[in-house]
């Protein structure tokens, strides 16, 4: 599938960022004209998955956040996230809804259940120590 379009940043991990990513990504997807729903879908998956680095990649300190959108003949768009942080020790656990490595009275370990609810495919691949990407997946259909 040929690749139309990609852009590639990176930011600090500090929880102002997570707005900016959305926007971000927003701008990015507007030659496909998306819908009102398919944007928000987008930007909330985005959004969950640049959350989870600035919480659980880097605990204790600050790091980098990189994310990478690009654009596919047929309309797909694939996100990637990625970090250099503590990692996940199992990726299968910490996708499971209700799972959390954080404070469950501050977190409801559902970052996963929402991106996998709202894209075609969400794809985490971790190693502790050396950080995780998670890479989102979504085919916008022509109006």
């Amino acid at each position: 599938m040929k690749m139309l379009n990609s852009v590639k940043l990176t930011f600090a991990s500090r929880s102002v960022n997570e707005g900016f990513a959305r926007a971000v990504v927003a701008a990015f997807l507007v030659p496909l004209d998306p819908t009102v729903p398919q944007m928000a879908d987008l930007k909330t998956a985005v959004s969950e998955a640049v959350t989870n680095c600035i919480v659980h990649a880097y605990p204790d300190s600050i790091g980098p956040v990189t994310l990478t959108a690009a654009l596919y003949e047929g309309g797909l768009v694939r996100i990637t996230v990625s970090d250099r942080g503590v990692g996940i020790a199992d990726v299968e656990q910490a996708m499971q809804p209700m799972y959390t490595t954080g404070n469950p009275e501050e977190r409801a370990g559902l970052g996963f259940a929402v991106m996998q609810s709202f894209m075609d495919k969400v794809k985490v691949s971790s190693t502790p120590g050396r950080g995780t990407r998670v890479t989102l997946s979504k085919r916008l259909d022509s109006k």
